[in-house]
């Protein structure tokens, strides 16, 4: 006798289980929305980024492995050529060698300098508000002016810093500051200086607000004098403001052009022409718009370099505290 199959219909799902299900499905369908909206504010600023910075920036490179004058069409390819040929330049050396003297001054003094009126500021509030408008004007006023008040203040017969030397009795030190081949890279960074510690103090003072001054006080109460409450409290605790300002003027002092057209426009000879003006000297005066480029590529990657192993250095540092 033939076996008779009872066909059994599958158990419907619990009422909990459905639930589960439901609750997954919206919450896939939610993260989706999220995901599409994130993608929909992300995406003017993602396109700005792609055409302003990351499209010219391969075109750079592009222009760097070509021999283009920038006067006509003709762009051939030369690949390695222009790289190769920095490393036969002498006025290159003497470029990166005037960058690096501006590079320890010009991050070392204003950030000190800073730091030192941003704690004293941060001491004493009183007159906080009054001395961070002051120390921030410099940093306000465009390039040019600031150029053009240095160069009169330099000035050989009529100059404000002469003129002091000669009535304090120093008369021997007078000379032309930017004319000569010793001091102009020293008088132009004078000026750079004079325009950017305000904008380091500020910084720094800003970080300063977030310091637990209970810890301070403790400090105090211990019998630390100030400059121990400096180091091991205070500056440790805005060390991650200090390690993005140091930063900053690090990577600026590698792309410094504006100061030295405005000032010196590289001379006297190649005195105060550093790589940044040597780049834009070589593209737009002498129309070697490739070699330019190069040039400023390898500006580019010192600056990536100079920055990553500078902070490598503070968090080793750091740990090692």
């Amino acid at each position: 006798m033939a076996e008779t199959k009872v066909a059994t219909r599958p158990r419907p799902a619990s009422r909990g289980r459905r639930r589960a299900i439901a609750r997954r499905a919206g919450a896939s369908t939610a993260r989706g929305s999220e995901l599409w909206t994130a993608a929909l504010f992300i995406a003017p600023a993602l396109a700005l980024y792609i055409l302003l910075m990351l499209i010219p920036f391969l075109n750079s490179v592009y222009f760097s492995l070509t021999d283009w004058n920038g006067a006509t069409l003709a762009k051939n390819f030369v690949g390695l050529a222009n790289y190769a040929e920095m490393l036969q330049d002498p006025q290159l050396y003497e470029a990166f060698r005037n960058n690096l003297v501006w590079i320890v001054i010009g991050t070392v003094v204003p950030v000190s300098v800073g730091l030192l009126l941003a704690m004293i500021m941060w001491s004493t509030p009183r007159f906080a508000l009054v001395f961070r408008t002051l120390f921030f004007l410099p940093y306000l006023l465009p390039i040019v002016v600031v150029g053009l008040v240095w160069n009169w203040i330099y000035h050989p017969l009529y100059g404000v810093l002469n003129s002091f030397l000669e009535l304090i009795g120093f008369d021997y030190l007078t000379r032309g500051w930017l004319a000569d081949g010793d001091t102009a890279l020293y008088a132009v960074l004078g000026a750079a200086i004079w325009s950017a510690f305000g904008f380091v103090t500020v910084l720094l003072f800003a970080g300063l607000q977030g310091v637990n001054t209970d810890v301070v006080d403790a400090a105090a109460i211990d019998g630390a004098n100030w400059l121990q409450r400096a180091r091991y409290v205070v500056i440790p605790a805005i060390a991650p403001v200090l390690t993005l300002v140091t930063s900053i003027t690090l990577i600026g002092g590698f792309a410094v052009i504006d100061f030295i057209i405005v000032m010196t426009n590289g001379g006297p000879g190649n005195r105060t022409s550093v790589l940044g003006f040597y780049a834009y000297n070589q593209a737009f005066q002498r129309n070697s718009v490739g070699y330019g480029t190069a040039v400023s590529i390898l500006i580019t990657v010192l600056s990536l370099v100079a920055a990553v192993v500078f902070i490598k250095l503070r968090e080793g540092g750091r740990e090692r505290g």
